[in-house]
């Protein structure tokens, strides 16, 4: 457990990071007129997929994004190391010198912020823009989509620290849980468990967990009355079997850690409005995105740390 003292210079640390980081956000948003969340949400939707991939290696720096070799020299520079922009731009490359050096390096946060705000640049600087910038330099619909939630949520809130997560139940109502994530379920076909059910009684008030953007909202026949949350992590958040959603959220909606999103129901398992399977209670998952495919992952216990972190923040206050 950290000391106050650790936790204090951790948080320090935390601190100096995003501010370095934004001052070169605004930088480049001052040079190239792409606003500063664009940017960020790039290089954010980058160091999340280099955290959980092998095949990317850990960002050595204050920005990580991260050039294919041919595509910052060129696909017929025979110099695939090259760093020197006149010949870069020669054989086609996208390699920039940001800093001005005279140099055009792969590895300088400068050099690489400026390429990526000049190819978003070439495009526009609208949201429609923005998604043809990316999409036609990842090709995937949902990196597309995910850098676009990740953007919202940096422009609504004005800030890189959204790091802070609340439990999704509130604390005063009577709850109970227990790991479930993998287990064997029957209903719709064979398949596995992919989430914690937290059982509470009807009406109990569901929060987000999070940080987000809400992606999806409506009727599923496995989840009943659901909600999907995206994170600037690449996380989706899942909330399920709701007996109804709060009065004021609408899919698009920004949301932050503690805002009621539903009610605990017992929805699902059938056609739109089926309700009482099963006992009531919230099914949470959490899926990752690499970049590549999204998985679920077990979010028991994630759920273990908010609550403590909670309860700490009561007692604290």
């Amino acid at each position: 457990m950290l000391t106050e003292a650790v936790q204090a210079e951790t948080e320090t640390d935390k601190e100096d990071i995003f501010a370095e980081r934004m001052t070169l956000y605004e930088r480049y948003e001052a040079l190239t007129m792409v606003p500063w969340y664009y940017l960020a949400a790039v290089d954010q939707y980058e160091r999340n997929i280099a955290n959980v991939r092998d095949d990317i290696r850990e960002p050595e720096g204050t920005i990580a994004i991260q050039f294919p070799k041919s595509w910052w020299a060129g696909e017929l520079n025979p110099n695939p190391n090259d760093r020197f922009p006149d010949t870069i731009q020669f054989f086609g490359g996208f390699g920039m010198d940001g800093d001005g050096d005279g140099y055009a390096e792969a590895d300088n946060d400068d050099d690489v912020l400026y390429a990526m705000s000049q190819w978003l640049s070439r495009y526009g600087v609208t949201e429609d823009d923005f998604r043809i910038a990316l999409w036609e330099y990842y090709g995937r619909d949902l990196t597309v989509q995910v850098i676009h939630s990740i953007a919202d949520i940096y422009r609504h809130f004005g800030t890189l620290d959204l790091d802070k997560n609340a439990f999704p139940l509130a604390l005063e109502y009577n709850y109970s849980y227990r790991s479930t994530w993998g287990d064997r379920r029957g209903w719709g076909g064979r398949r596995i468990h992919e989430g914690t059910d937290l059982f509470a009684d009807y009406g109990t008030p569901v929060k987000s967990t999070t940080y987000g953007k809400i992606e999806v909202m409506g009727w599923n026949r496995y989840g009943g009355w659901r909600i999907g949350i995206r994170d600037i992590h690449n996380n989706y958040h899942y909330y399920a079997h709701l007996s109804r959603f709060a009065d004021d959220v609408k899919a698009g909606q920004i949301v932050e850690p503690g805002t009621i999103i539903g009610y605990v129901g017992s929805t699902g398992y059938g056609k739109e409005g089926t309700s009482g399977k099963f006992p009531p209670h919230l099914h949470y998952g959490i899926y990752k995105d690499n970049g590549r495919t999204e998985w679920s992952y077990d979010p028991y216990p994630s759920l273990r740390l908010w609550e403590k972190e909670e309860k700490q923040r009561q007692k604290n206050a």
